[in-house]
């Protein structure tokens, strides 16, 4: 009874700190903590094993809030556990402060960053995964989430991968508490449509009354007890609880109180309880990675192979020269041929099937652990997770993807299939990195650097072979550039597929007497501003060719870096500007004004007299 005592004080502790943080911050959503307080008290005092004071403890459990906007009642269990004190609690939202609106790894103890719903639960599974499979680790995780966000498809990718791997270290603590932003949730109080559902994909489910610490208390054992299964807890809990004001009434959320002082009051007053959250019985192993073999992946100058399959030749020997880099895939390995990989080293591959938001989660989650992912599928399909890849820049990620497919050139598969919008997309993403190699070997050397880079790196792969044209020893550095033609006439700026059409137009200029530079542009973001400077100088213009829509793509980047390098000169942009169809990879280059002969042309009416050359 002692204990239980206990929990309930602990419980109104943490509903009167998440009032107290909202009104000072004169935002937030309190009454979204008050209905999960019980579930956190019972937590925290006795089944979560956290070392606060080593937050990089590898034996460590993981507390994963999926309702991010919930961030008061975790801010005041960091309160209650003695992570940080009042004082910071109440910088709650302020600038500067660490304690954002929604929890970020600004935090030592937030894993990922939340608040985009529906994301938490999948970012769970992915540190899950790791400590099952890759860490081997008896730790466990802990997931709030809540109802309103169970109505997103990435929350039941979590729960068919969770059930797929039999991850029994993972929890979902669901709070039902019946109320969403801007009325009842689709099944309200109806306990039995989530833990149904999750019962037939192969969960453990419990149901209980969210705000009983007994019951509470039997449902956490339970969990802790299954095996072989993950676990949901399915909390019937009223929003706003212990506060007249606010609880159970629609038009609450996200404010908040109007009279703190009375709510605070019928909650027993503001206290100031300690709770011993446990460490973790041992630390864990320590990891060391050792290479496993030195492979190297090497093409012949002149042979045509395509950058995909580069890829997965390079990945598999990035693979053999470091324990660490781990890959997943959409269920398109034998066409991003990360199979390679898999094949090599299926202790450290995951197939992630057709669920791209759960792929980049597990990347997010596995990465926050040490290891350095690297997920593939059509790069079209990365869109489908991109608000992910968003929170991943959030959460300080370091990861790598490869989309393959890329652009008109897949040809038959039509537009659908075509990715023409993500080079604008991943540039969008704060402090990413955009290659898009032309050849096999470029793809190959790129792979290194990008498992040493931080930040989202992202590498376009095309579908097609394509001629090799650079040697297997030669570098490429993030950033940079290749000036694979020299000219003082004009500037042709490709990459990928491109970079060879541009070639081919800078053969039948020459013949014409039109002597022009040839510039790689391999390196999307960062982008080589000093060769594109010197090319603006140096010519009478620069014509950029992508296969790609022609907002925010290769040449948007080349006029930011000139804009950034004070440089002016004639930029002739092409890219795709009319929906593409089905047809041969040529027929389709020529449709949408990117193939030699439009470059060609376009090269002729910015170098003067050039018809007379």
């Amino acid at each position: 009874m002692e204990r239980t005592k206990f929990r309930n004080e602990l419980a109104q502790q943490l509903r009167v700190d998440s009032i107290r943080a909202a009104d000072a911050a004169g935002s937030g959503h309190p009454t979204s903590s008050m209905s999960a307080a019980d579930l956190m008290a019972a937590l925290l005092d006795g089944h979560l094993r956290l070392d606060f004071d080593r937050p990089e403890n590898p034996g460590n459990d993981h507390l994963v809030f999926s309702k991010g906007h919930a961030s008061p009642l975790l801010y005041s269990c960091f309160k209650a556990a003695g992570a940080i004190d009042d004082a910071e609690l109440l910088t709650f939202r302020e600038f500067g402060s660490r304690l954002e609106g929604h929890p970020t790894p600004a935090l030592p103890w937030v894993d990922v960053a939340t608040g985009s719903l529906g994301q938490g639960l999948p970012f769970g599974v992915g540190l899950a995964l790791t400590a099952a499979r890759l860490d081997e680790l008896n730790n466990r995780v802990w997931v709030l989430c809540g109802d309103s966000e169970m109505a997103e498809g990435s929350i039941w990718e979590a729960f068919e991968h969770a059930a797929f791997y039999r991850l029994d270290n993972i929890v979902a603590l669901v709070d039902v508490n019946r109320l969403g932003q801007t009325g009842e949730t689709m099944h309200g109080w109806d306990l039995g449509a989530y833990s149904a559902r999750a019962r037939a994909i192969g969960w453990h489910t419990v149901e209980v009354d969210g705000h009983d610490p007994e019951r509470i208390e039997a449902a956490l054992t339970e969990a802790e007890a299954t095996s072989g299964r993950p676990t949901a807890i399915v909390a019937r809990t009223s929003k706003g609880k212990g506060a007249s004001e606010v609880e159970n009434l629609p038009g609450k959320h996200g404010k908040p109180l109007q009279d703190p002082a009375t709510a605070i009051e019928e909650l027993g007053g503001v206290r100031d309880l300690r709770v011993k959250v446990s460490a973790p019985d041992t630390a864990g192993g320590s990891r060391t990675f050792s290479p496993t073999g030195g492979e190297t992946a090497r093409f012949e100058v002149g042979e045509s192979v395509a950058t995909r399959k580069a890829y997965g030749q390079g990945l598999r020997a990035l693979g053999s020269r470091r324990g660490d880099v781990v890959a997943m895939d959409g269920e398109v390995s034998n066409s991003t041929h990360s199979e390679q990989f898999r094949e090599a080293y299926p202790e450290r591959y995951f197939e992630m099937y057709i669920a791209e938001q759960q792929m980049l989660a597990t990347a997010v989650g596995m990465q926050a652990r040490g290891w350095v992912p690297f997920a593939s599928t059509f790069a079209a399909f990365l869109s489908r997770a991109y608000d992910f890849i968003r929170m991943a820049s959030i959460s300080r990620a370091s990861l790598n993807l490869m989309g393959s497919h890329a652009g008109t050139a897949i040809g038959e598969d039509g537009p659908s299939q075509m990715a023409l919008e993500d080079l604008a997309a991943m540039r969008a993403v704060h402090g990413s990195t955009v290659l898009y190699p032309c050849d096999a070997n470029q793809t190959a050397r790129l792979l290194e650097p990008m498992a040493d880079r931080e930040g989202i790196c992202y590498l376009r792969a095309s579908r097609g072979a394509s001629p090799v044209i650079y040697g297997p020893d030669e570098e490429f550095p993030i950033g940079g550039s290749r000036t694979v033609r020299e000219g003082d006439h004009v500037t042709l700026v490709g990459a990928g597929v491109t970079l060879h059409e541009a070639l081919e137009a800078a053969d039948r200029l020459a013949e014409e007497g039109v002597r022009a530079r040839v510039v790689d542009l391999y390196s999307i973001k960062p982008t080589d501003t000093e060769t594109l400077r010197r090319a603006a100088e140096e010519t009478e213009g620069l014509v950029t060719v992508e296969d790609h829509w022609p907002e925010g793509g290769l040449g948007d980047a080349v006029l930011a870096a000139l804009a950034d390098a004070g440089a002016s000169a004639p930029v002739t942009k092409l890219a795709v500007t009319g929906m593409p169809g089905s047809g041969k990879p040529a027929e389709l280059l020529s449709q949408a004004g990117i193939d030699s002969t439009a470059i060609a042309r376009a090269a002729r009416a910015l170098v003067p007299d050039s018809a007379s050359r």
